[in-house]
C-alpha cells in the first residue's frame, strides 16, 4: 500500500473539473485508490465519492492505493492535482 498527502492550494478547492480529471487518471490503474479527508475515505475512481469530500482550500488530502503501480498511480495523481491547481490559478490572474 502506498499513500501521499497534498494540501489544497486551489481557492476553489477540488470542484466538478479537477475530480472528473483525477478519475479518468485513477481509472487508469488496475490498483484500488481511496481519497480521505479527514475520516472520511471514498472511492478515487468515483467523480460522486471525491464531491461528497468538499475539499476547499486548505484542506488535507490522502491518496491511498494498493494493488498493481500503486506507486506509480500516487505519484502520477498528486502531480495530477498540483498541475490543475497550478493551472487554475493561472487563469484566475
Amino acid at each position: 500500500m502506498t499513500e501521499k498527502t497534498i494540501q489544497v492550494q486551489n481557492i476553489s478547492g477540488i470542484h466538478a473539473r479537477p475530480a472528473a480529471r483525477f478519475v479518468k487518471l485513477a481509472s487508469q490503474f488496475q490498483c484500488q485508490i481511496k481519497l480521505i479527508k479527514d475520516n472520511l475515505e471514498v472511492d478515487g475512481k468515483s467523480i460522486l465519492g471525491i464531491m461528497s469530500l468538499a475539499a476547499e482550500k486548505g484542506s488535507k488530502l490522502t491518496i491511498k492505493a494498493d494493488g498493481e503501480k500503486e506507486l506509480e498511480a500516487v505519484e502520477q495523481l498528486i502531480n495530477l492535482l498540483k498541475n490543475i491547481f497550478k493551472d487554475e490559478e493561472k487563469s484566475q490572474i
